[in-house]
């Protein structure tokens, strides 16, 4: 079934990307003050509400490790932060292109921009420190107490832009207060949220297949070491 997962859900994301691609750019029309850069939001939010969704996901993970002492729920927690980081990059990346051109400037130290940045470094730290640690047991702990403390910083990236309102634009969804765009304008948002997170999840059921393969080959060796 998972192997049935890699293939089908990359498809279901490249479907729904075609359809939103079209829909982006020949039904949505200019934002009266952006022009078209204001496209960008179609990739920049989604990315960063992924994101946003595996490092819970993966926080959640980590607290059943915590709980249940089940390695297991690691091995399932370090790809879904990897894959996450990925897509917190894809935001950096596409806001930062979109701030050159309507700022100007490719970063500014915006409480939004500042905050989420503190948070990849973060989940920098936290690959840093399982190349560090060998011992499973120890390497599942401490990655577990730091995706916890990682993920609560999400809440000061999402609430940023609401207690220190700066440069970084105001909620443009309206399930946000003070956010509110034209329907029309607003659903393809949430059809390339649903396509990312079918990319998310084919990309972290592959890592997860590779590690395995990995842990198959390392015991292997050390069966033929022992032999």
């Amino acid at each position: 079934m998972r192997q049935k997962l890699i293939v089908i859900l990359p498809v279901m994301f490249a479907a729904i990307l075609t359809w939103m691609l079209y829909r982006i750019f020949m039904d949505v029309p200019d934002e009266l003050n952006q022009g078209a850069v204001f496209r960008i939001i179609y990739f920049h939010l989604p990315a960063a509400l992924t994101s946003f969704l595996g490092y819970y996901v993966a926080m959640g993970f980590g607290i059943m490790y915590l709980v249940k002492k089940d390695l297991r729920y690691d091995a399932i927690a370090a790809p879904i932060n990897e894959v996450s980081t990925a897509f917190a990059l894809v935001t950096l990346i596409t806001g930062s292109i979109w701030g050159r051109i309507i700022w100007g400037i490719w970063w500014t130290w915006d409480p939004r921009l500042t905050s989420y940045f503190i948070c990849l470094l973060m989940y920098g730290s936290y690959f840093m420190l399982r190349r560090a640690i060998d011992e499973p047991n120890q390497r599942a702990t401490l990655s577990a107490v730091l995706s916890i403390f990682a993920a609560l910083d999400i809440v000061i990236v999402w609430k940023s832009i609401e207690w220190w309102p700066t440069q970084h634009p105001q909620p443009v969804l309206s399930i946000r207060n003070g956010g509110g765009m034209a329907p029309g304008m607003e659903a393809p948002i949430y059809w390339n949220i649903l396509a990312m997170t079918l990319l998310a999840t084919a990309l972290v059921l592959i890592r997860m297949r590779q590690e395995k393969m990995k842990r198959e080959i390392d015991a292997m060796r050390r069966y033929a070491h022992a032999v």
